[in-house]
């Protein structure tokens, strides 16, 4: 009898709940052993229970085989909020972010765009310390030689599983300590992994690169701050926001998400691009095990954008819930 899979389900807010109910219907349909327990995390998390993360929403993701997290509202300026992902991340030590960029049968794409962003996702920028100084405030970048090895260990791993070679991005001309600790552990792995090919390149230059060559990436491994600007970069290449999803992987657990925000403006519109939301549920089938479930769904919703069932952001004008049956449909067939 096949494994059944303790999956926590985060709604969020906005259209973030009505894009992971679609999410559960694809699933649902997908007919994966799984068994499903809900929590809430967000500013509606916030409002009922006075935190964005309750205590019992970290225990559930403690206790499951994966997260399903959905877009969620994070407003500034609000005392005693901060981001529950942010926040997930580092109480569940999810140290790798994982944004797979490829190109889909999109008009005024990128073409021949296959390659994976491989984020540090505890510590840099995000970990969040910040302090007044005499005309300001500064916030200060962490990073550590282990977090450092961790990420840059898992990036030449996923190397080995696709076309051997990586792209280690970073400032070290400038950032002559943090950065330069990154790239001294990026030379310690590499010696460790002399089949795959590998090179360091300049964040500022990466960025350039990815919008004239990207086609000549596989895997590129950063920072915090650096991988989340250029997965959002990236993303603009091959669809833009509507289809970008990625894996928070750590040690024990795993979480799944969409990276567009919670689109208030669009809330009950039936107008949002579900795609993200299941490229983020395919991504879990395959960590999971489920293979042929991720296969075929990717497969589906290329087949969707190829008879033009897509919503407004690709050039159609499905609904929601249109793009989803039609997926939904081929996955039950």
């Amino acid at each position: 009898m096949k494994k059944k899979w303790n999956i926590c389900v985060i709604k969020g807010d906005g259209v973030g709940i009505e894009l992971i109910d679609e999410a559960l219907r694809l699933i649902e349909n997908s007919k994966i052993n799984i068994a499903i327990t809900h929590a809430s995390a967000g500013f509606g998390a916030y409002e009922k229970y006075g935190t964005p993360l309750p205590r019992e929403t970290i225990d559930v993701c403690k206790k499951s085989d994966a997260i399903l997290f959905g877009a969620v509202t994070t407003p500034p300026h609000i005392e005693g909020y901060f981001s529950p992902i942010v926040r997930l991340r580092k109480l569940l030590q999810l140290y790798a972010n994982i944004r797979p960029i490829f190109s889909l049968p999109i008009k005024n794409t990128a073409k021949n765009v296959d390659l994976l962003i491989v984020r540090e996702n505890t510590q840099g920028l995000y970990s969040g310390i910040e302090r007044k100084i005499a005309d300001g405030f500064c916030a200060e970048r962490i990073i550590t030689k282990t977090a450092s090895l961790n990420i840059l260990s898992h990036a030449f791993a996923l190397a080995k599983t696709r076309r051997k070679k990586v792209t280690v991005v970073h400032k070290a001309n400038v950032l002559r300590l943090t950065d330069g600790l990154f790239l001294d552990c990026a030379k310690q792995i590499a010696q460790e992994n002399n089949d795959i090919e590998w090179n360091d390149m300049l964040v500022d230059s990466c960025a350039m690169q990815l919008i004239k060559n990207p086609q000549i990436f596989d895997v590129i491994v950063t920072t915090n701050m650096f991988g989340d600007i250029l997965s959002d970069e990236a993303a603009a290449l091959v669809g833009g926001l509507g289809i970008a999803a990625s894996a928070n992987i750590g040690k024990k657990n795993a979480l799944f998400e969409p990276v567009h925000g919670s689109a208030p403006k669009y809330t009950g519109k039936n107008k949002v691009n579900p795609l993200a939301t299941f490229f983020a549920v395919g991504m879990m089938f395959a960590y999971l095990g489920e293979y042929a479930l991720a296969r075929n769904l990717k497969k589906y919703i290329t087949h969707s954008i190829k008879q033009k069932v897509t919503t407004y952001d690709l050039g159609g004008s499905a609904t929601t819930s249109q793009v989803s049956d039609y997926i939904i449909d081929q996955c039950a067939i």
